[in-house]
């Protein structure tokens, strides 16, 4: 969407409302936004450390008056690069789903410093090469944890001065809690990880029909300015062709699901075909893990970070 340029930083994107964007939006470098109106703003989630979200946190201000004053941070879900950043909003009210609060506690910014701290020492050998090239830009060490303050479930309705903001739960799919951020009076939706344009969608929590239907519901709205969690500003097309991953990687799983091949097996196998451009191909180990667990039920055990990073490395060292 070429109204937009995808450059690093703060774009007006109309009326008070903002889109932070980290190019390319690979591992960790994820979007934010801001809302604001009536001298008040809110605050559509942080980012991945604390350098990286007061970078932004400064660019809000000097942009507008009203960012020196957040009185609300909604986190879209429990991902650490929505998140890790929180406590450096003061005073602020912390929104997220109950089940996105709940999933918070489960991999804290204290968890990755101490895998980054192996890998930096080489204790981890070409998994630790690829946390190094998925998170080296990034300093965990020293992040407080600041939970929500405020949990729902379903829907909520936000006044931001003298716009409607809308928080539609729309989890489990990408995590357990993921919710939209819709502006109505605006024709702008934030979707968090709802949306990766340009990149491999990764499917942490699934069942995958419901993260289709969270495309669907996107569709569905009458907006014109829609704010991928990574990427670049997008339109409908680039929700129909996150949709389209998403069928596509389920009925291929589906069919070797089907046929007895394991899922690493699985995810060696299948090309890509029309998405093979979208940058951080290797995503596809936890997609076809995740989806082998929802085909089999809840039987088969998840397996933990470091199996799936480990299959993820090998895919990322040889050309698919």
């Amino acid at each position: 969407m070429a109204r937009w340029q995808y450059e690093k930083g703060l774009h007006d994107v109309g009326d008070g409302c903002f889109a932070y964007l980290q190019p390319h939006g690979t591992w960790g470098l994820s979007n934010a936004g801001l809302v604001t109106s009536g001298g008040e703003a809110l605050l559509v989630d942080t980012l991945f450390d604390l350098k990286h979200t007061r970078e932004m946190l400064d660019a809000m201000r000097a942009a507008t008056p009203a960012a020196a004053r957040i009185g609300t941070v909604v986190n879209t879900h429990a991902n650490g690069d929505h998140c890790y950043g929180n406590q450096l909003v003061d005073g602020a009210t912390i929104v997220a789903t109950r089940a996105g609060a709940a999933e918070m506690d489960e991999v804290p910014a204290s968890l990755l410093a101490t895998y980054m701290r192996a890998a930096r020492a080489g204790a981890a050998g070409a998994l630790g090469d690829y946390l190094l090239h998925c998170f080296g830009a990034f300093d965990f060490e020293g992040i407080a944890p600041a939970a929500p303050t405020r949990v729902f479930d379903g829907e909520l309705t936000l006044a931001v001065g003298d716009k409607q903001v809308r928080l539609l739960e729309v989890g489990p799919s990408h995590t357990k809690g993921d919710l939209l951020v819709h502006v109505p009076g605006d024709r702008l939706i934030y979707t968090g990880d709802i949306l990766f344009i340009h990149g491999t969608p990764i499917m942490w929590a699934g069942p995958v029909g419901n993260w289709i239907k969270a495309c669907d519901t996107i569709m569905a709205l009458d907006v014109d300015v829609i704010v991928p969690g990574h990427g670049p500003v997008t339109d409908q097309q680039g929700v129909r062709a996150v949709r389209d991953y998403l069928v596509y990687i389920r009925d291929e799983a589906r069919r070797r699901y089907d046929a007895g091949m394991a899922p690493a097996e699985a995810a060696r196998d299948i090309a890509l075909g029309d998405h093979a451009s979208l940058h951080d191909a290797e995503r596809i180990a936890v997609n076809v893990h995740t989806l082998y667990r929802e085909f089999s039920g809840g039987r088969l055990a998840p397996p933990g970070p470091i199996e799936l990073f480990g299959l993820m490395a090998e895919l990322a060292r040889k050309p698919r």
